[in-house]
């Protein structure tokens, strides 16, 4: 049956026999694609029925569908002619894990991020009606998406506009990574566990068993059996009270179900919210049964088993979680905080040793951080462990909550610089240009996983001003030794004269060290040091590039301000006039592939850094003759 469709169009034709082998067929293929080539596998299985049904009442692209987050797009993506390209999912030259407009008219947001969808649902029902066109808007909203703030900013805008045509599917899973946290999450799930909760489903599939497909049932049924009984079943009215219309709670594994409740939120003619309710990892044993995320995210796999190939090599994240446990037994007075990512961000073992000082506030970066400066002025010392692309939406709260404030808060920035698979919106390459204008924030970023251990230690014990420690993702190398230390910085390489000296930023000491090996091939003395702490910028720092002819800076991260274009601003600062070479990410969005791919196509390789060095230090070298050089008559220097 997947062989035939080619676009959602093919689906509306197939009787209820062909869409329940088409269910069962695209549940095979993603658990056989997926488990092969990694991604989001979990949340895909849970929406199986549920995107079927919104794509045969629904005519995308003239009727815009937006999911949020975007990793619950796969069976969308299939339903919408690209199958073909799940060999390669997330690889490079293969599908994006997230909706990609390249890719499709389908795709209309490249959403990542949390909680926005519903904003861009808000515009595009808006657009439509100032330009008079119909049709309809639906914004899929799950995984825990409606933990966050943004959404009920949007969901507040949406309620005073009763005459746009905006359908907003809750598929609620209960979970995001892990079982959604907080006021709302836990007035959800009371609704999923109640036991009255399950006869009601079965009395609205008993009643829509006997409709015709086309035939409309009784709008009570689908709007939760009459007023009354809905608010025994959700006791406050949650969605109603803000003004929108509600239908639900329908079983969003029940394929006709849903797609009747979509109808009749479609007649409507306003804003409607559908409540499915699924389960993630349905139809797969392996998933349902795995108790931590149910296969939210895999890495290639037995489909077979639901094993790994093989074990994880150690990686940054694990030498941060371990690190915290041990700092927290020597120190009551830390605590962590993450948004809705417990198990990413390592701290699970901290939140399972000191459960009472563990603090997860689902997706919600904003409030992590400034609840962070609370507990911090309360005498507390908050780790705020995020994904380095997300602390991009809590920038005003560190520099207003935080910095402002001069609060001890630590943020460990994991997964920063490229990440690769994951597509552009999830590259950590931001982080070191944002936080360069934070007063008073001091930024650490290691080079192996002893320094991660030093300065993580040293960012907690800073308490009169914010602290972060940013890693890469993936596995820690080599242990690289200082061979000396100036003033705080490492020297990790000196050899022969002072031609160069190379400033390694955190884990670019591996390609940097490589870059030292072939310029002594070729005579050029140099000098690679790490400096630990990037901002402020080490005094140290200024001295040693006082005594060299070239600096070289190389970072993980965006070039436009920096770590070596502070140091370049502080050298001028300073009256120092050495040359300053700065090497790192270009500003610009980075297509899907693996880190060592990206890395290789922007330069920051370890042979490709080295040739540019020879290039500069041949044309220093040509100056210099140039000006040793004496004028014969009649000509003149530029």
């Amino acid at each position: 049956m997947l062989e035939t469709i080619g676009a959602p169009r093919d689906l509306r034709d197939l009787d209820e026999r062909q869409l329940a082998d088409l269910a069962g067929e695209i549940r095979e293929f993603l658990i056989e694609n997926v488990s092969r080539t990694g991604g989001h596998l979990g949340p895909n299985l849970g929406v199986v029925e549920l995107t079927m049904a919104i794509h045969r009442v629904f005519d995308s692209p003239r009727e815009p569908v937006i999911f949020d987050t975007g990793h619950q797009s796969y069976v969308h993506k299939l339903l919408t002619g690209r199958a073909t390209g799940f060999e390669r999912l997330r690889r490079r030259g293969g599908i994006s894990g997230y909706p990609s407009r390249a890719e499709s008219e389908h795709d209309f947001v490249e959403n990542s991020h949390a909680s926005t969808a519903l904003s861009y649902a808000d515009g595009l029902a808006k657009a439509h009606a100032l330009r008079g066109e119909e049709g309809h808007v639906v914004a899929v909203v799950g995984d825990g998406a409606l933990t966050g703030g943004m959404a009920w900013e949007a969901l507040n805008n949406i309620a005073a506009g009763q005459d746009r045509r905006l359908v907003i599917v809750v598929n609620d899973n209960g979970r995001s990574y892990l079982p959604t946290v907080g006021g709302l999450a836990e007035h959800l799930n009371s609704l999923r566990t109640d036991p009255r909760y399950e006869k009601v489903l079965e009395l609205i599939k008993s009643r829509l068993s006997r409709a015709p497909v086309v035939g409309a049932p009784t709008y009570e049924v689908l709007h939760g059996l009459k007023k009354g009984l809905k608010d025994v079943m959700a006791p406050q009215g949650l969605f109603e009270d803000l003004g929108l219309k509600y239908v639900g709670p329908v079983d969003g594994h029940d394929l006709q179900a849903v797609e009747h409740a979509l109808r009749q939120a479609k007649h409507f003619g306003g804003p409607v919210i559908v409540h499915c309710l699924t389960r993630k990892g349905y139809g797969y044993d392996a998933a349902e049964c795995e108790e931590k995320d149910q296969m939210h995210q895999v890495k290639p796999r037995s489909s077979e088993t639901g094993t790994g190939a093989s074990g994880p090599a150690p990686g940054w994240t694990q030498v941060f979680r371990d690190e915290l446990v041990a700092i927290g037994e020597e120190r009551p007075d830390v605590v962590a905080i993450t948004a809705a990512m417990i198990h990413p961000t390592g701290l699970d073992a901290f939140a399972e040793r000191f459960p009472e000082r563990a603090f997860d506030v689902g997706i919600a970066e904003q409030h992590a951080t400034t609840s962070a400066a609370g507990l911090a002025m309360g005498g507390m010392h908050p780790v705020v462990a995020i994904y380095s692309t997300f602390l991009n939406r809590a920038f005003d709260q560190l520099l207003l909550d935080v910095a402002l404030h001069g609060c001890g808060v630590t943020f460990v920035l994991d997964r920063a610089g490229v990440t690769g698979e994951d597509g552009p919106s999830h590259n950590g390459m931001w982080d070191l240009s944002i936080l360069q204008v934070v007063p008073g924030l001091r930024i650490a970023v290691p080079r192996d996983g002893t320094r991660l251990r030093e300065l993580l230690r040293e960012a907690v014990a800073v308490e009169d001003g914010p602290t972060a420690v940013r890693f890469p993702k993936g596995p820690v190398a080599a242990d690289v030794p200082a061979m000396d230390q100036v003033d705080g910085v490492d020297v990790l390489v000196r050899s022969g004269d002072r031609d160069v000296l190379v400033v390694a930023i955190g884990a670019m000491a591996q390609p940097c060290l490589e870059v030292a090996e072939r310029l002594v091939a070729q005579g050029i003395g140099v000098t690679v040091v790490d400096p630990r702490w990037v901002k402020p910028v080490a005094p140290a720092l200024v001295d040693l590039a006082r005594g060299h002819r070239l600096v070289v800076s190389v970072e993980d991260s965006g070039r436009i301000g920096g770590c070596g274009s502070v140091l370049a601003q502080t050298l001028r600062d300073a009256d120092v006039d050495t040359p300053v070479r700065v090497h790192g990410i270009p500003q610009r969005f980075l297509d899907h592939a693996k880190r060592d791919e990206i890395l290789a196509d922007i330069g920051l390789t370890g042979q490709h850094l080295a040739r540019n060095v020879v290039e500069d230090i041949a044309r220093l070298d040509n100056e210099d003759a140039l000006h040793d050089v004496p004028l014969e008559r009649g000509h003149e220097t530029a």
